[in-house]
């Protein structure tokens, strides 16, 4: 079994309350939300982080990011505005050591962030 959450999730060992999947990415709602709509999309692939992204990763980066933007849509978070965010490492605030994107919305968002 491995020892990655993200990874556990993708496979069903642990339940997720998804929102959206396909062949190459998931999307599911945070655990422990910071804005009314939190969701986390990422690769079913395990990917660390950004920094271990190469360009061959370059159709899995561009699926992501659409997806983000697919999400945030169906969750009418395009009217108002959203943040999407990528923690890399343990000074940018990264817990979960698999590439994820935050979508955060359905409130104003403050800046700086933290």
């Amino acid at each position: 079994m491995s020892a990655c959450l993200f990874c556990r999730i993708v496979a069903g060992e642990v339940p997720a309350q998804k929102v959206h999947e396909d062949d190459r990415v998931l999307a599911f709602r945070d655990i422990s939300p910071k804005a009314p709509t939190h969701v986390l999309v990422i690769p079913r692939r395990h990917v660390g982080s950004l920094d271990e992204l190469s360009a061959a990763d370059g159709d899995l980066v561009g699926h992501l990011f659409l997806t983000v933007a697919s999400v945030a849509r169906q969750a009418g978070l395009d009217a108002t505005g959203y943040r999407a965010v990528v923690n890399t490492g343990a000074d940018g605030g990264q817990t979960v050591h698999h590439l994820h994107v935050h979508i955060l919305g359905g409130r104003p968002l403050t800046w700086p962030p933290g």
